[in-house]
């Protein structure tokens, strides 16, 4: 309990009275000082209780006290204390008076009764203070600890909370709410999301104060991890600044949630090079050796149908350099249906994560994936390989969707800086495998492999494997060497047709689309179907390959789609 004007007047052996501003007594005191100044505002903090004999004040001038006793109530001086029978028998009645006009404390001290008596009850009601808030925080500590122990962050929460007399919430690294305290906080805590997602761009340790109609009451957020990006966030909400005891229960609670959320750098070394060992032994078949391996740590991930994972950074001039040429493909209305487009979470974030922008993308697709899985409680596996990052995540999980909704969100951003001057870094492109068990993750990261040369070659984030089959492969002639290849193909018939011989070129593609129907393609040309024989004839000629092959047939029409954009 603080100490206050009220504690001092209550002092047995100070025999203070009251003379002006008696409902004013419960005002904390800070500190006693006596000052003979006429003017001591400059020397003053706020909080004091100023001692004085009116030493060189003309007490007795009711203008002069009016003047002297604004300026201290300004200055945030808690009360006057005036020592009587050294310069005055008596308090001044002008200083009477103004002390009751400006509501401000006046206390009568008595001759027996000297300044450092007062001082020395001041400063030991302060350390004893100081010593009930210290031991209130040291037994705030041993429960949270206790909790923290026993019931995890989301126990340590609740006691926090309790002992704050507020509410709590802990966010992880991408500034969604874990978990809260008591349970109606959470939709309380989920509005400060942009401002968690704006402290985690500082580096760490950081806080911040929020307050006013969007939080209903002060919200302290502090960042979690001793790295240079923070791996979560704490809030708490009180309905006023937090005292002594709080603030250290806040500050134990603050280590404690970190070393919960921030795992060792060897302890973290060694879960990786345990997963990467697990990955190396379901490649080579050894599944039964994988699962032992795994244990605890990964096991849960083997007992169900997983997807693997492989991305990798790519240069951003060579990225968009496939997404130009995969545009100008695309112009060409191929003979299947369109490619469908990547699955992804509805709702993608229309900007590219916060994380993509600190590590690259890699690291935040590792981060986001990481983050997805310990919300959902399932395991995930991630394997950093230089420039490439492998994932094995439970099919259909979060970690999964938090896969495809990062990619939407980097693709929308690429999308929105078309025409724009690409500038130095790397972009993402990412391929997903089927669902795949252990016995069979070889074939399911070949899947991932190609799904990821698909991905680089049409300029996309990322391409599911499953979408292979069911797309279009003319995509993929947007290679340079397809292009080239189809060029010198073709390149006897566009000079034969430069001559004004004839249309050797069109005549090829209308009777290679009706599938060498003569009279379907001569109508189509508006010719007659002899004069259509003898331009195929004169193709067989001039290409020295005959059209009744039908590999020859394949890699005419392949090479008419790739050049059809001209």
């Amino acid at each position: 309990m603080p100490l206050t004007l009220a504690s001092l007047v209550q002092h047995s052996a100070l025999k203070l009275t009251v003379r002006a501003g008696g409902d004013r007594l419960d005002v904390p005191v800070r500190w006693a000082h006596v000052s003979e100044l006429a003017d001591p505002v400059p020397y003053m903090e706020g909080g004091e209780l100023l001692l004085i004999t009116a030493l060189q004040l003309d007490a007795e001038n009711p203008r002069a006290m009016r003047r002297y006793v604004k300026r201290l109530a300004e200055a945030g001086v808690v009360g006057i204390g005036f020592a009587v029978g050294v310069n005055y028998d008596e308090i001044p009645q002008a200083l009477v008076e103004a002390a009751e006009e400006e509501g401000l404390p006046l206390l009568e001290v008595p001759r027996r009764t000297p300044f450092l008596a007062i001082s020395k009850a001041v400063s030991a009601a302060l350390a004893a203070d100081q010593y009930r808030a210290v031991t209130a925080g040291f037994a705030a500590q041993r429960e949270l600890t206790r909790q923290a122990l026993n019931a995890g962050p989301e126990g340590l929460l609740a006691a926090l909370a309790a002992q704050v007399d507020g509410w709590t919430a802990l966010y992880d690294a991408s500034g969604a709410v874990v978990a809260a305290a008591p349970e109606w906080a959470g939709r309380r805590a989920a509005r400060l999301t942009a401002e968690v997602e704006r402290l985690r761009d500082r580096p760490a340790p950081a806080s911040a104060v929020v307050g006013g109609p969007e939080t209903e009451d002060r919200v302290e957020l502090h960042s979690l991890g001793t790295g240079r990006r923070p791996r979560a966030a704490l809030a708490v909400g009180t309905a006023a600044a937090l005292g002594t005891a709080e603030r250290y229960a806040v500050h134990s609670a603050i280590a404690l949630l970190t070393l919960t959320t921030e795992r060792s750098r060897s302890l973290y070394a060694a879960e990786q090079r345990i997963g990467a060992a697990v990955l190396r032994m379901l490649l080579a078949g050894e599944s039964d050796h994988a699962r032992a391996v795994a244990g605890d740590l990964y096991g849960d991930l083997l007992d169900a149908p997983f997807r693997v994972i492989v991305a990798e950074s790519a240069p951003v001039s060579a990225t968009r350099a496939h997404a130009e040429a995969h545009a100008r493909v695309r112009t060409a209305k191929p003979p299947t249906a369109a490619v469908p487009p990547a699955a992804a979470t509805a709702g993608a974030a229309a900007a590219v994560p916060a994380a993509a922008g600190d590590g690259g993308p890699l690291a935040g697709l590792a981060e986001t994936v990481e983050a997805a899985a310990a919300r959902a409680g399932e395991a995930v596996l991630v394997v950093p390989e230089g420039e490439r990052l492998v994932v094995l995540a439970v099919d259909g999980g979060a970690a999964v969707a938090a896969c495809g909704k990062y990619a939407e969100a980097l693709e929308a951003a690429r999308t929105k800086a078309v025409g724009e001057q690409a500038g130095e870094g790397g972009e993402l492109v990412v391929g997903l495998s089927a669902p795949t068990g252990p016995v069979a993750t070889a074939v399911a990261y070949r899947q991932a492999e190609q799904a990821l040369s698909v991905a680089r070659r049409r300029g996309r984030v990322l391409v599911e494997h499953e979408q292979l089959a069911s797309g279009s492969m003319l995509p993929l002639l947007a290679d340079d060497a397809v292009r080239a290849f189809a060029d010198g193909l073709l390149r006897p018939l566009h000079e034969h047709d430069a001559t004004g011989r004839g249309n050797l070129v069109a005549s090829l593609r209308a009777w290679l689309s009706r599938h060498g129907q003569w009279d379907a393609a001569a109508a189509d040309l508006g010719v007659h179907r002899h004069t259509l024989r003898y331009r195929m004839r004169r193709v067989e000629e001039i290409l020295g390959r005959s059209l009744d092959d039908a590999d020859v047939r394949m890699e005419l029409w392949l090479a008419l789609k790739a050049t059809s954009h001209e």
